[in-house]
């Protein structure tokens, strides 16, 4: 599993969203590692982590990580997370998630809670997708495989994760984030979608985590609402929540210092 880590402190894990990669946490890291160690993986089968896991997962013969690759899940993820901890000495951590990045960090606390210090939600839902979600995300993998993923990815995707006041006032933006989606494999944008398919609803796993969370989104997120991520700080005992304006589904590459302002204010 390739991983990005700087600076000391209390270990910080950022897991990104769907279809990016670790690199959209850059904005926000040169602050965040003053107080904190930022440990940013990319996820299986994006960014530069093999769609097999076998770095993290340490699986030897062809055909189990065959059978990894071909059971698309975000437990499996979590796995590869914890794996990368286990190598770099990290016991316990805040984990941090952004869309798809949160439902790995739910995984996680529904797989080993003793490990999660606390948790950091940006623009994601504890729910599970219905059916017409599900079906979306199944056509969008079909698609993937079959065409590859080069320009109608990032023309469906960056219209719907940055707020109108991104795309009509930040252009880098626009580019920056339409060059880490081109960037993905197919084969990992299929396998991520399957898994998020699969996903369950986290609601009661949230609900018995006691420890301390932050939620934030965008104001402008039309994917998953200030209304879901006031649900979702509903669900834990201890949230704060926040809403950063004029930003939409990619709140730390929209608005990277207010986004880590926010978390810090919280982590002190």
């Amino acid at each position: 599993m390739h991983y990005i880590e700087s600076g000391v402190g209390e270990p910080l894990v950022l897991l990104h969203a769907f279809p990016v990669d670790a690199r959209m946490w850059n904005g926000a890291r040169a602050r965040l590692e003053e107080h904190a160690r930022v440990i940013t993986p990319d996820q299986r089968g994006l960014g530069e982590s093999p769609l097999d896991g076998a770095s993290a997962r340490s699986l030897s013969e062809p055909r189990e990580r065959a059978a990894a690759a071909a059971s698309p899940s975000l437990d499996l993820v979590a796995t590869d997370v914890l794996a990368l901890l286990d190598r770099v000495g990290v016991r316990r951590a805040v984990f941090g998630g952004c869309s798809m990045g949160g439902y790995v960090a739910m995984a996680i606390l529904r797989t080993a809670p003793e490990r999660v210090a606390g948790l950091l939600f940006a623009d994601t839902k504890a729910a599970a997708d219905d059916e017409q979600q599900r079906a979306g995300r199944l056509e969008v993998a079909d698609r993937a495989e079959r065409e590859g993923t080069a320009g109608w990815l990032a023309d469906n995707t960056v219209p719907t994760v940055l707020g109108s006041t991104t795309r009509e006032r930040r252009p880098d933006v626009v580019e920056r984030v339409r060059e880490l989606v081109d960037s993905q494999p197919p084969d990992g944008v299929a396998w991520a979608q399957r898994a998020m398919a699969a996903r369950p609803d986290s609601s009661e796993v949230l609900r018995s985590f006691t420890g301390p969370a932050l939620v934030v989104v965008g104001e402008e997120d039309t994917l998953t609402t200030p209304d879901h991520a006031r649900e979702l700080a509903g669900l834990l005992p201890a949230a704060d929540f926040v809403t950063l304006p004029r930003v939409g589904h990619l709140a730390p590459v929209e608005a990277p210092d207010a986004f880590a302002d926010a978390v810090l204010r919280w982590l002190s």
